[in-house]
């Protein structure tokens, strides 16, 4: 471990970065995060951390205060004489507004970006991006972390190369999906579909065999659960036995819960970018640690060694 290394939290992953610290043989920073009479958002360093190098683990999914208490921390830290402040962001929020998809909208993914540097941060840390490009939205540098260490042990034990394929819900998957293709050696399906407004899909036909197989729908997130639970539906009317699903980030908006129970999928496989609550946890759902692979990365980045040899980035294209 890099001496002088700190990991302060914000409310949204507490559990998170407990494990991370947990893996590093460190104590988690004493930060207070805590809310004035108004609600409006306090933040207090409770120790010295001048000189120190710092990591803020924050994800910025919902609701919207997660991403001011990243923005106040970072600033926090600078202003404590830290060395250097990374973020580190499990879930990146606001990735999927990457771009000016329509008239008088804000491409808010780099909004986000400048909100962060100007906040102080000295680098970023994230995993997963639902946009790999948002990458060149920062112009500090930023280590993009891949799950796929955490996930292909999982998915190996769903069965051998000859019963498996990955699927991916759509078009923009498939490099994912072949990825991961690749690590499991298995084929690959597409589920084909058009969305008529936002949040809303249609499937429309699989392309692929995945008749008597068992199918694995790999994808960066689950947020309301349409796409997934629809894509499942159109994997089981073309024959396939059992359906796995495996996404990074279980964002699980609204009743996507209870979508996923309701549906033909037999599990689903998440990640702990995002912390759930036990109300939103099921019979069907599995959520695998990413704390060691974050806490190899932070302590790589402190002993400034190279972090691109934690995952093969060949693998991801």
């Amino acid at each position: 471990m890099a001496v002088g290394l700190k990991i302060l939290s914000g409310n949204s992953n507490a559990p998170l970065a407990q494990d991370i610290c947990k893996y590093l043989g460190i104590e988690l920073g004493d930060a207070a995060v805590t809310r004035f009479s108004d609600d409006e958002i306090r933040i207090h360093i409770n120790e010295d951390i001048r000189g120190t190098d710092v990591f803020v683990v924050q994800s910025t999914n919902s609701p919207a205060e997660n991403l001011v208490e990243l923005l106040l921390l970072l600033d926090a830290a600078k202003r404590a004489s830290a060395r250097r402040a990374t973020a580190v962001i499990p879930y990146f929020g606001y990735a999927r507004q990457d771009r000016k998809a329509g008239p008088r909208v804000p491409i808010s993914a780099k909004v986000v970006a400048n909100l962060i540097t100007a906040a102080g941060a000295d680098r970023v840390l994230t995993m997963d991006l639902h946009a790999p490009q948002i990458q060149g939205f920062f112009d500090i540098p930023l280590d993009h972390l891949y799950s796929a260490p955490i996930f292909t042990r999982r998915l190996k034990e769903l069965g051998t190369p000859e019963d498996l394929v990955i699927a991916s819900p759509d078009a923009g998957g498939m490099a994912m999906a072949r990825s991961y293709g690749r690590r499991l050696d298995c084929p690959l399906a597409l589920v084909d579909k058009r969305r008529p407004r936002p949040n809303v899909s249609e499937v429309m036909n699989v392309i692929g065999e995945v008749d008597g197989k068992n199918v694995i729908i790999r994808d960066d997130m689950i947020d309301t659960g349409g796409s997934l639970t629809g894509a499942a539906e159109a994997l089981k009317n073309n024959g396939a036995k059992m359906i796995y699903a495996a996404c990074t980030h279980a964002l699980l908006s609204g009743n996507a819960l209870q979508k996923v129970e309701d549906s033909v999928l037999d599990y689903l496989i998440v990640s702990d970018t995002i912390h759930l609550t036990t109300e939103r946890k099921s019979n069907k759902l599995e959520q695998l640690s990413v704390a060691p692979l974050f806490g190899e990365a932070i302590n790589r980045i402190s002993e400034e060694k190279s972090v691109s040899s934690l995952f093969e980035s060949s693998d991801q294209t």
